[in-house]
């Protein structure tokens, strides 16, 4: 189901910005018992993303009613839910997704931004990926990415609506009959796979990408890194060579959907699933 601007349809203006240029942010977000979980930080790391991409505000409180709308649908559809989005009642166990898109809306010419009058929002329900489950128990195999990602500070950590890159190294890993990959950059620094980021233990401390000349810094992973420190766990966010990775003694992977899943197989080498994810897992999957 898809709403614009709070209305129920499936088209856009064909000058949408977002359509034309990629012009925008997205983020998608996990619902629970008809509650979205973590949504002041989707909520901050879109505006996060706004403000870089100098892109107009969003008014949340209209924003929230939008959302109610899906929370509602996905709750007449089968789904558990409630129409209140901050509900805290996680009785209900079945999952499903919300995709808040950004555009900075629909006019101009070519790459100007000038006399776009609004931002516009749309709003899609999507069903929890089935498979996500057998990840969570069993773990992952990924494959390595050949392609790299370039470096591009000014956007990096941000969701923004050019997904690009991603999209190539994804048609890579199913060319490979890989479930997914592990992302380098141009410099051969470990980054994330195509859909998460990474996480890996080497010895008493956990590392992950820094994220600061690409990648997307996702929900769960600050989710990650704030438990991490709060069991007073040493975490270095720090640049990783593959070979480094390779090393790990447990590796594991997060996106807001996801979750914490296990990584057992990274190319040709092979991963015991560790006390640290299982821990984690216990404490943040849904």
């Amino acid at each position: 189901m898809f709403w614009v601007d709070g209305q129920s349809q499936q088209t856009i203006d064909i000058l949408d910005r977002s359509f034309q240029y990629g012009d925008g942010c997205f983020t998608t977000m996990l619902v629970l018992g008809g509650q979205i979980q973590h949504f002041h930080d989707h909520q901050r790391r879109v505006d996060e993303c706004l403000k870089v991409l100098r892109i107009s505000t969003l008014d949340w409180d209209v924003v929230n009613v939008w959302i109610n709308s899906a929370l509602q649908y996905i709750q007449h559809n089968g789904t558990h839910g409630t129409k209140n989005l901050h509900n805290t009642n996680k009785s209900h166990r079945d999952k499903a997704g919300i995709k808040l898109h950004v555009s900075r809306g629909s006019g101009g010419r070519g790459y100007s931004a000038k006399n776009i009058a609004k931002p516009t929002v749309t709003i899609s329900t999507f069903d929890f990926p089935s498979h996500y489950s057998t990840w969570q128990d069993s773990g992952v195999e990924l494959g390595v990415c050949q392609q790299a990602l370039g470096l591009s500070p000014l956007l990096a950590g941000h969701k923004h609506n050019n997904r690009l890159e991603q999209i190539l190294m994804k048609d890579e890993m199913d060319q490979a009959n890989e479930v997914d990959g592990v992302v380098l950059d141009i410099s051969g620094n470990v980054i994330e796979t195509t859909v998460a980021n990474l996480f890996w233990r080497k010895g008493q401390t956990i590392h992950t990408p820094q994220l600061t000349q690409s990648g997307v810094a996702g929900v769960m992973r600050k989710q990650v890194l704030t438990a991490l420190n709060q069991a007073a766990l040493s975490v270095t966010m720090s640049d990783y060579c593959l070979s480094q990775l390779m090393k790990a003694d447990e590796v594991f992977m997060t996106n807001s959907i996801l979750g914490i899943a296990p990584v057992t197989r990274i190319s040709e080498t092979q991963f015991n699933i560790g006390t640290v994810t299982r821990s984690l897992q216990g404490q943040l999957n849904s």
